[in-house]
């Protein structure tokens, strides 16, 4: 099955629905850190993309669930809201983005925000605020809670100077990142001792290649799909790695991305 709720009441009956009836439920963002098994995938998808609504209360923001963040951060620099722009170049959703706590060198996203609407496990609606908030490192700690819509405080600055930091933070990423290629952003979170693109690249694995996918020669945490690529080619990448750096430096890779259809053995998963 495939959802795209228009309301929050029609997004708290496809909760209790899946749940009632032990329904794997899959909630779906932009997509673009999410690999997806090659066989069909058992369960339902909900997407939020209908919830695409900005609204602006003094420096307060209010951003629906499917609204992008390249057009939260235009319409907010327009504005001369400051304090999104250290999201610049996360190619997310708002709601995904607050499921993870996407964020850059410069910031994550619950830097900014101050309550949160979505609907809980069982299918109720909840307003949460920055006392019930437990973000950890590219996780939201929503505990399988549904993001509706995400409100951030801002601060007032002039446009121009908005503009200068998001350019500066652009060029950053087109530099250091391969933002042309067919990837899923940073593939594993970064360890304590060390960045992941550092560890991988330190054993070895910068230009490796499984199948179709191959570790960037400009950023080694960053696989691309260089055309025909499978969600196998790139389970089997994943292991090979974490493997090298294992062997090279002793530390445990930890998956960023997040994988639909497969286990924790990396295997597809069985029916429902």
């Amino acid at each position: 099955m495939f959802i795209e709720p228009a309301n929050e009441q029609e997004v708290a009956i496809a909760v209790r629905m899946c749940r009632e009836k032990g329904i794997k439920l899959h909630l779906l963002g932009g997509g673009s850190n999410l690999l997806v098994a090659d066989e069909e995938l058992e369960g339902a998808v909900l997407s939020l993309g209908r919830f695409d609504r900005i609204s602006r209360g003094g420096y307060r923001v209010t951003a629906g669930a499917g609204v992008t963040l390249p057009s939260l951060l235009k319409k907010t620099r327009e504005a001369g809201l400051a304090g999104l722009e250290i999201l610049t170049g996360i190619p997310a959703q708002v709601g995904g983005a607050v499921a993870m706590n996407a964020g850059t060198r410069d910031g994550e996203t619950f830097d900014r925000l101050v309550s949160l609407i979505v609907i809980n496990p069982d299918g109720e609606l909840q307003i949460l605020g920055p006392n019930e908030f437990r973000p950890g490192y590219r996780d939201g700690g929503l505990s399988g809670s549904v993001v509706l819509h995400a409100t951030f405080e801002l601060e007032p600055e002039d446009p121009k100077i908005i503009q200068s930091r998001f350019e500066q933070s652009l060029r950053y990423r087109n530099d250091t990142q391969p933002v042309s290629g067919l990837t899923l952003g940073c593939v594993f979170r970064n360890p304590e001792s060390a960045p992941a693109a550092l560890l991988i690249d330190q054993a070895g694995c910068k230009g490796m290649r499984v199948g179709g996918i191959a570790v960037s020669a400009k950023h080694a945490n960053y696989f691309v799909n260089e055309g025909e690529g499978t969600c196998e080619d790139f389970l089997k990448m994943m292991e090979v790695v974490r493997e090298r750096v294992r062997e090279h430096s002793g530390a445990e890779l930890v998956a960023e991305v997040k994988i639909w259809g497969v286990n924790s053995e990396g295997c597809v998963e069985a029916a429902v």
